[in-house]
């Protein structure tokens, strides 16, 4: 159990918690929410200590295990993927070091009956069982499962990290964080990188998860099938909710709606008092109860409601231009850099009114494809853009489509037409930008502000075919669900790369699917393609990975036979130390023999030795010996055989 008592933190005169307390208890899975700026992020880094606060702690037991992902990372370099996910099994590794010293010196010493002899074993035995609870037996397993269910081929594993984009590198990260067994996860937008097949997988996981998880997340279908609890954070205090988050949306409007009516009923009481107050205050037998009014309402609670910022963006796309009725149209499309295909005879055609999804992993070309498109990439094949077609674009990258040094309002001003340039305050007030905002520099804008500023560009002017490459990103529930109810009403044709279920949902009506270089077409919703898809290929390594695991499973020690383990591990020691101790006496004596019996062939050395006291006794004795030695080797090699094939058979 994990418990946030009592925490408070101000920033210069805003206070962003006031005295917030709640528990996270074992296996709980919680969704951390709040509008932007509430103190999400800020109070993942307060519980994982990056952060100090001005009042209350953080409690939690001995031992406790806490794994924390930020949006952002210090990424290392000069590592494989392979080697840099693996270093998440610190604890593992410094086992097996330890367990390859203690049986090296157990293997140079003779003396067998000693404490610091004994002591090694009962340090051999600690460590052997340690290493198979926090998975020694099967850490290569988990480690191949979890990065190829995060998107990474086999291939992909002794690439060095350098190789792949910060996105590829935060999943690494992430990789680490899944294997590291915490107790609680805290993880601060976890899908930002994900396409929507590793979400998928990434879902399965963490609802199987053993620990706790205090997640932040936009997604909301990614909550709500994870998270059976939400926490909100709203002008510095906390409201626990024992539910997912569609349902606690609908519990938190109850509570907004209680809240109004009660501060309603408030306000009758305060204005029918402070009527009282005037009534009563100059009348000089009135005076003291007005007065004891006049204190009832100094002690008053005025009721506040609780919404951060309860404003929306607010807008409409232009009524769409009258196209052909065939929008875009490929046949054999190829797009390579050098050597590299990105995808290869690409054959899609977009009719007009139709609204179309680009899925599949990062890196299989759906960006390419938008930019083949928009910014008439050069490319093998056919591409034609239909009659009378107008391309509204909205990029990924919105800091490179942006001009970083103008003015807000001077990026709507020069985008816009001439008889509109005049509305552009107006345009920038439908997304949030109003007063000194319009003059703030775009390069200083957030990553979710350089998306609204993005989306409002694509209001100045009628396109009948908008092109859109992850508008979510960054985007608030809030923002996400006014641009998925204004593309639910705009009469225009939409290509929409995504990886957010819930805004797919209900929204699009054929799906296009990057995947292993080809292009395929899939009719119908997001829900029906992934239900027909199953993402075969990671159920499939997931498969070879469980294999594997259960191969690994199947070699590790019982528990229920950890005993006879111990004293089959033991035997095999002991038989060891004697086998090798025996050995060299054997060599040693056949050597001493052999040295004895060349010397007796030479007439001299002969007469010499002869005349020794006792030669030929000790003579005999040493051939006594090594008989001996050779009888006692023979029967510690065959308990040696018996012990290693009983060890064989138990973990069989």
């Amino acid at each position: 159990m994990l418990g946030i008592n009592n925490i408070s933190l101000q920033y210069n005169d805003r206070h962003l918690f006031r005295n917030i307390s709640f528990l996270i208890n074992p296996a709980e899975k919680i969704g951390l929410v709040g509008s932007n700026g509430a103190g999400k992020s800020t109070l993942l880094k307060v519980i994982f200590g990056e952060i100090s606060t001005d009042a209350g702690n953080i409690s939690r037991p001995k031992d406790f295990k806490l794994g924390y992902l930020p949006q952002e990372l210090p990424l290392y370099d000069g590592r494989t993927v392979w080697e840099e996910a693996e270093s998440a099994f610190s604890e593992i590794k410094n086992i097996e070091t330890r367990l390859d010293e203690i049986n090296h010196l157990l293997a140079t010493r003779e003396d067998y009956e000693s404490q610091s002899y004994l002591d090694l074993i009962e340090e051999l035995n600690h460590l052997t069982e340690r290493f198979s609870l926090v998975g020694g037996y099967t850490y290569h397993a988990d480690l191949e499962k979890i990065l190829t269910g995060l998107g990474f081929t086999t291939e992909d594993f002794e690439r060095q990290t350098t190789e792949f984009s910060g996105g590829w590198r935060m999943r690494i990260e992430l990789a680490k964080l899944l294997l590291a067994n915490n107790d609680v996860m805290l993880l601060d937008e976890p899908t930002n990188h994900l396409d929507i097949n590793s979400i998928v997988w990434l879902e399965s996981f963490l609802q199987s998860y053993e620990g706790a998880i205090l997640m932040v997340s936009h997604d909301r279908t990614f909550l709500d099938n994870i998270t059976n609890r939400t926490v909100e954070i709203v002008q510095g205090t906390v409201y626990d909710y024992p539910v997912p988050y569609t349902k606690f949306t609908e519990l938190r409007e109850e509570r907004i709606q209680l809240q109004l009516q009660e501060q309603k009923n408030q306000e009758k009481e305060i204005k029918q008092t402070e009527q009282l107050i005037e009534k009563f205050r100059y009348k000089a037998s009135k005076a003291a109860f007005a007065q004891n009014l006049i204190k009832k309402l100094d002690k008053m609670d005025r009721i506040d409601i609780d919404v951060d910022d309860s404003r929306k963006i607010s807008f409409k796309f232009a009524p769409a231009p009258r196209s052909g009725k065939v929008v875009l149209e490929a046949e054999n499309l190829t797009k390579k850099y050098d050597d590299k295909v990105i995808f290869k005879d690409a054959n899609l055609a977009v009719n007009r009114l139709e609204k179309v999804a680009f899925v599949g992993q990062n890196g299989q070309g759906k960006s390419t494809l938008v930019k083949v498109v928009t910014e008439k990439l050069q490319h093998e094949g056919k591409l034609e853009i239909g009659h009378n077609v107008e391309i509204g674009y909205y990029a990924q990258e919105q800091a490179k489509t942006l001009d970083g040094n103008k003015t807000l309002l001077q990026t709507i001003e020069d985008a816009a037409p001439e008889d509109l340039r005049k509305r552009a305050r107006d345009f920038l007030g439908k997304f949030l930008f109003t007063g000194e905002d319009v003059e703030k520099k775009v390069k200083v804008l957030s990553g979710g502000e350089k998306g609204r500023l993005a989306l409002c560009k694509l209001l100045l002017r009628p396109y009948n075919l908008l092109v859109m490459d992850e508008p979510t990103n960054h985007l608030d529930m809030k923002s996400k669900e006014m641009l998925k109810n204004a593309l639910l009403d705009y009469d225009g044709t939409l290509v929409l790369v995504s990886h957010d279920r819930y805004f797919l949902q209900d929204l699009v009506d054929k799906i296009y699917e990057f995947r292993n270089g080809e292009v395929k077409e899939f009719l119908g919703t997001i829900n029906e393609y992934l239900e027909a898809r199953k993402f075969d290929d990671f159920r499939q390594v997931e498969k070879q990975a469980e294999v594997k695991a259960a191969a690994a499973a199947k070699s590790e020690p019982k528990a229920n036979n950890y005993e006879e383990r111990k004293q089959l591990d033991k035997d095999i020691r002991k038989a060891e130390n004697q086998v090798r101790k025996l050995e060299q006496e054997v060599e040693k004596l056949e050597a001493e023999i052999a040295e004895i019996d060349k010397q007796l062939l030479d007439p001299g050395q002969f007469q010499k030795l002869s005349k020794e006291p006792d030669f030929y006794e000790k003579y005999e004795a040493k051939k006594v010996n090594l008989e001996k030695a050779m009888a006692d080797w023979e029967k510690w090699a065959a308990k040696l055989d018996k012990a290693l094939a009983g060890k064989a058979e138990l973990e069989a």
